[in-house]
């Protein structure tokens, strides 16, 4: 039974997977968009004014510190080499604020990076701890919700939702992968999928993906360790452990090889492929009113800067029209 113990995949599915748009015309993008969001605002987050997904999270302060090869990928201000402020929120997956953290519900987690360039602008990495998304065409996304609201576990099997997956092979193995609950936020690898193009000051334009690795490494609970924690040791735990010792995550950007594919998130780039290492973030304290920053913060994929362009990934483009819908619903409570 796929969704034993597993809801996540019904609901997080929504915020999470590559929304290609491929086979849609750029003018019904704003349509495909307002479709999702009326979909997703039917969930529990939604439904209650909050983060149609990753509801529950926590707001952390820090700095990035540019590696000194980063100027020569891009010319943004924030890769030249000077220590720059970052607004951090970590996240669990689910529509409900009230997940356990420990919960098969709260992953995929989430890491939500904005980078204070100096210029009054800044720019935003959204990332999430599962590599690739499920589908890569908008209509396999109006698919797959719909799919998840004919499933009534009351039913027979096979429920609309098995259907779609067992048609669906990067949808499937988004829900079959493993995903042990991590010892902490900061233990976590975070991938932001989506392809971006970085443009250095000569002009030269690199496509890449970030990565998100933390400086320690990963480190996982074992399920009796995990079912003995508490549903919000995520939480409790980061604050006293930052006072205690600030976290550290290498930002890499990984290059494409010929022939590896920059418009489908699906597609994930093998291990082997080039990685860049942009820099360090150090994340050194949670937020003093966490829940006050998370109502006012709105990050966006598409916040970017001078140096980083949007590449041919149609993703961030329909992630940043949903959000919009959002940010309002949150925002009108």
């Amino acid at each position: 039974m796929i969704f034993k113990n597993g809801q996540w995949s019904i609901y997080c599915i929504a915020g999470l997977m590559a929304l290609s748009a491929k086979a849609i015309p750029a003018q019904s993008l704003p349509d495909v968009a307002r479709q999702i969001a009326e979909l997703m605002s039917q969930g529990a987050s939604g439904k209650a004014h909050e983060r149609y997904v990753h509801a529950k999270g926590i707001v952390c302060q820090g700095s990035f510190q540019a590696s000194p090869g980063a100027s020569a990928i891009s010319r943004a201000p924030h890769l030249q080499g000077a220590s720059v402020n970052v607004t951090v929120r970590f996240s669990d997956g689910a529509p409900d604020v009230a997940v356990a953290d420990n919960s098969p519900d709260a992953s995929p987690r989430g890491m939500a990076i904005r980078f204070a360039t100096g210029t009054g602008i800044g720019t935003d990495i959204m990332a999430f701890s599962h590599n690739g998304f499920l589908v890569g065409t908008p209509e396999e996304f109006l698919a797959l919700q719909k799919a998840i609201a004919a499933t009534d576990s009351t039913k027979p099997h096979p429920w609309p939702i098995e259907d779609f997956l067992g048609a669906h092979p990067s949808a499937r193995k988004f829900v079959q992968d493993p995903k042990p609950v991590p010892v902490s936020f900061v233990t976590e690898s975070f991938y932001a999928n989506n392809a971006f193009v970085f443009i250095n000051a000569k002009g030269e334009k690199q496509a890449g993906r970030y990565q998100i690795v933390p400086v320690g490494g990963n480190q996982y609970l074992d399920d009796d360790a995990a079912k003995a924690k508490s549903p919000n040791f995520l939480r409790d735990e980061l604050g006293p452990r930052l006072e205690r010792t600030p976290a550290k995550f290498r930002l890499l950007l990984q290059l494409p090889s010929p022939g590896d594919r920059t418009d489908d998130s699906t597609m994930v780039w093998p291990e082997d492929r080039k990685k860049i290492e942009l820099g360090v973030i150090t994340v050194q304290s949670v937020v003093p009113d966490s829940a006050a920053a998370e109502r006012e913060l709105a990050f966006d994929p598409t916040h970017l800067i001078d140096g980083i362009e949007l590449s041919d990934d149609p993703l961030p483009r329909l992630r940043s029209m949903v959000y919009v819908y959002s940010v309002a619903g949150r925002r009108s409570k």
